[in-house]
């Protein structure tokens, strides 16, 4: 089955490094952020679990809960957790999947033949609070994620799930936005009366309606 995005994420039963979940309970009504790294006990991947849990309580500020992945061990995932709490300087407090029979990584598609047979490459799925895919990113073994570049996805995407806009290039939180084509220039004047600038017909900027 080929997840796209607005697909249903799959649901799983895993071990963790908090111990046994089942993944749509321990969403709850949460948002998720899904990535799998290749190996434990490697330096790409120990740099990127230390920045999100540098960034956890950014994710918690966002109703995000963060879950990592590797066809490794839970004894291995545990070992490796001192370690780059201890070199990151960091606290992990999101889990860790061992996924030793590469169940939950084949039902995601996060092992691409052609890259390795056996470790995942670096995936990245946002997840809504309906259980959908949201975005979908895959980064090779040797480069490392922008988590902040995430975040800003996240922020993009909470927006457009709550107003009808969409974000420009390079938008960050609190810039202005895109009135959603799908609205009349009648319709969008009448729910963003405090202004729309037409640069074009179909191109049409307001205030960020989540803005303070």
């Amino acid at each position: 089955m080929a997840l796209g995005l607005e697909s249903s994420a799959p649901n799983f039963k895993a071990l963790t490094t908090i111990g046994p979940i089942d993944f749509y309970d321990w969403l709850g009504d949460s948002w998720g952020l899904l990535f799998s790294h290749p190996e434990d006990y490697t330096p790409v991947c120990t740099t990127e679990l230390g920045a999100v849990a540098q960034l956890e309580q950014e994710f918690s500020d966002r109703n995000v809960k963060a879950i990592a992945l590797s066809v490794d061990s839970l004894e291995s995932h545990n070992g490796w957790k001192l370690e780059i709490e201890k070199s990151m300087n960091v606290k992990i407090g999101f889990p860790i999947i061992a996924d030793e029979d590469a169940k939950i990584a084949q039902l995601y598609e996060m092992i691409h033949k052609d890259s390795s047979d056996k470790h995942t490459i670096r995936s990245v799925f946002i997840i809504g609070a309906d259980k959908k895919i949201k975005l979908h990113l895959t980064y090779p073994m040797s480069v490392g994620r922008n988590f902040d570049e995430i975040l800003r996805v996240i922020d993009a995407l909470q927006l457009s799930s709550q107003h009808q806009v969409v974000t420009p290039a390079n938008w960050k939180q609190g810039e202005d936005v895109i009135v959603s084509p799908s609205l009349s220039d009648q319709e969008a004047e009448k729910q963003y009366p405090f202004k729309v600038t037409k640069k074009a017909a179909y191109l049409r900027f307001t205030a960020n309606p989540s803005a303070d």
